[in-house]
């Protein structure tokens, strides 16, 4: 017995002659999904939405791809007396421009099938995300939205329907088996007009002629519905016939690795602190971001907001600039751009060489954009820092208060910390009689099983105190990147005398009077005293290394017996040799004691001109 009723596959077909391929413009994933309908079947021509105006230069841009263009079509003036436009951007992800490029390879006839309107209507919806497409059919996913897809909202929009449906049942009467891309907005209306019959509207004459333009590269990321970056991948893709079918997932992944990639050169350092650790921690707060905002895939804000939580804005502004990053653009214009005859577009609006600047309407709209803002610090312009520069009185230099009181107060804990592992030196186990005075000594308990007594931990407290605390960021330390070395003075009793040697502030500069460097390492004096300078000091002359001459000088300036030391690596035979020289010993911290994250922090500071700064270096400094 057979059972009445058609196929799942009869779902998008209008009649045996004409199948509908609902798409989301400007998805990736929609476009690939597009080009594989199109070599399934034994189709013979591809209808699109847009006018026979556009035609000529539509298909003329696509021949011109990878290279990306927008076709442009004067829409009158706005109510300000600005020219509208209204354009088809010619985009490798856009779904109907894949089907036109992939027509033209397999010489299958294309049909513009739109109606000519003066003002056109834009008609945007907020869909599902186009990732389900890796477990759902095109078919099972329009029909998944088939109830929540609203009426035409415009009289535009019912004319167009009512004029593409007359135009398909033309094209059926010359083809065989015609493939219609539209938007999974404009379907069931469609299919609803085609079933009818419903008589076409009187048509509008074309009074403007569409024109292509190049894009400046600097404004794709307002033109494609991919990034510039994934879209270079669905390019690459195609050329070195590389599987394309998940690159909404793996093309962030490579993106965030070139942004890596790229730190490697402008900032090594920030670049170090991108381990696979931390990568991790990224990737898992990028999609957790998503899922909150019902996603499946990040958009961009997504992916820049969480590289700025995660590693701060240096990497932020790697991932922003490698995102927008399209590899198969031509060099990027000076100013001379739009008489060079590129279009700049912006936020629904654009410059349109010869022909103004004004709001623009795409003809292919797809997902609802909102855009959203965040505050990133950029690399000045070199010749603003060169004026910076110019004007830095080296007279008058002081340190930024807020880390003042962050790095006190983690010397003041790697204090305490070295005062306990001084204890430990002292510590002894007894048996247990009625007390567990300093805890369970497990060890010794262990060692003792046999007879059956516990034994506990008894820590003296710890004799003498520490006065000088030191830090050895990096070791060796290279004197040619840390040429800044100079002892400050406290300001204030609850500041502690400190020597360092660091990077040179000036290559740094990141505002007005305000300039960024990283210890090396530095030398703490608690309670603080007038010391002579550490680097002028003859008497420190015998020491070879900056590490050396930084804890010689701690050695000689401390008054107690310890001295706190904080490095990546154990102290050194010529370290010990220094502190047994001047009677002193060494209290070793092991830097990876402390998080990555922290000790980065804490070796970056600002060097301000003048205290007159303090009061508006917070607009430039981000406390991380």
């Amino acid at each position: 017995m057979n059972q009445a009723g058609g196929s799942a596959d009869d779902f998008l077909a209008l009649s045996p002659r004409i199948r509908v391929m609902p798409i989301i413009h400007g998805s990736g994933d929609f476009a690939v999904a597009v080009r594989d309908e199109l070599l399934k079947r034994p189709y013979d021509c591809v209808a699109v939405p847009l006018p026979p105006s556009f035609q000529d230069e539509v298909e003329s841009a696509v021949a011109r791809l990878p290279e990306i263009g927008v076709v442009v079509e004067r829409d009158g003036e706005n109510e300000e007396g600005e020219p509208g436009f209204s354009y088809v951007p010619i985009d490798p992800c856009q779904g109907v421009i894949a089907a036109l490029r992939v027509a033209a390879e397999e010489r299958l006839d294309r049909a513009f099938i739109d109606m000519e309107t003066a003002g056109f209507v834009a008609v945007a919806g907020s869909f599902p995300d186009p990732y389900a497409l890796k477990r759902v059919s095109p078919d099972r996913f329009a029909a998944a939205l088939l109830p929540a897809i609203p009426p035409p909202p415009h009289e535009q929009t019912r004319n167009r329907i009512a004029w593409m449906a007359d135009q398909l049942r033309r094209l059926e009467t010359r083809h065989k088996l015609t493939l219609f891309v539209c938007s999974i907005l404009d379907w069931p209306w469609v299919k609803d007009a085609y079933s009818r019959a419903l008589p076409p509207p009187e048509p509008e004459p074309a009074d403007e002629r569409a024109v292509a333009f190049g894009v400046d590269p600097r404004t794709l990321i307002f033109v494609l519905g991919e990034l510039p970056f994934i879209t270079g991948l669905y390019e690459r893709g195609r050329r070195e016939l590389e599987p394309d079918d998940n690159l909404s997932i793996d093309g962030v992944k490579e993106l965030v690795l070139e942004a890596r990639t790229r730190l490697k050169t402008t900032h090594p350092r920030v670049a170090q602190r991108l381990t696979p650790q931390t990568l991790s921690i990224y990737f898992r707060y990028v999609r957790n971001l998503a899922l909150v905002e019902g996603r499946l895939t990040p958009d961009f804000y997504t992916i820049v907001k969480a590289a700025q939580q995660t590693a701060g804005d240096e990497f932020a502004l790697a991932v922003a600039e490698t995102a927008r990053t399209y590899p198969f653009a031509p060099a990027e214009p000076d100013h001379a751009g739009e008489s060079a005859g590129l279009a700049r577009f912006g936020v629904d609006r654009a410059s349109i060489p010869l022909l103004g600047t004004g709001p623009m309407v795409c003809r292919l709209p797809g997902q609802s954009v909102t855009w959203r803002s965040t505050e990133l610090r950029p690399k000045p312009p070199k010749a603003q820092e060169r004026r910076w520069r110019q004007r830095w009185n080296p007279f008058g230099m002081c340190s930024w208060p807020p880390e003042d009181d962050r790095i006190e107060g983690f010397q003041r804990h790697v204090r305490d910390q070295a005062k306990q592992v001084m204890g430990l030196d002292l510590a002894r186990s007894e048996k247990f009689t009625t007390s567990v005075r300093d805890g369970i000594d497990v060890r010794e308990t262990l060692r003792n099983w046999h007879t059956g007594d516990l034994y506990v931990k008894v820590v003296p407290p710890s004799r003498g105190s520490i006065e000088v605390v030191v830090f050895l960021f990096e070791t060796p330390a290279d004197p040619s990147v840390y040429t800044n070395r100079t002892t400050w003075y406290a300001e204030h009793e609850n500041e502690s005398t400190l020597a360092f040697y660091a990077t040179n502030p000036f290559e740094k500069l990141i505002g007005p009077g305000i300039a960024q460097a990283e210890y090396g390492g530095a030398m703490f004096l608690f309670p603080p005293r007038p010391i002579e300078d550490v680097w002028t000091d003859k008497a420190l002359d015998f020491t070879d290394t900056l590490e050396e001459r930084l804890l010689a000088a701690a050695f000689a300036h401390s008054r107690e017996r310890h001295v706190a030391l904080a490095s990546p690596i154990p102290p050194l035979a010529t370290w010990r040799r220094l502190a047994r020289r001047f009677g002193r010993k060494i209290v070793h911290l092991p830097l990876k004691r402390f998080s990555g994250s922290l000790i980065e922090q804490m070796r970056t500071f600002h060097v301000l001109n003048g205290k007159h700064v303090r009061s508006y270096a917070a607009d430039f400094i981000r406390d991380h």
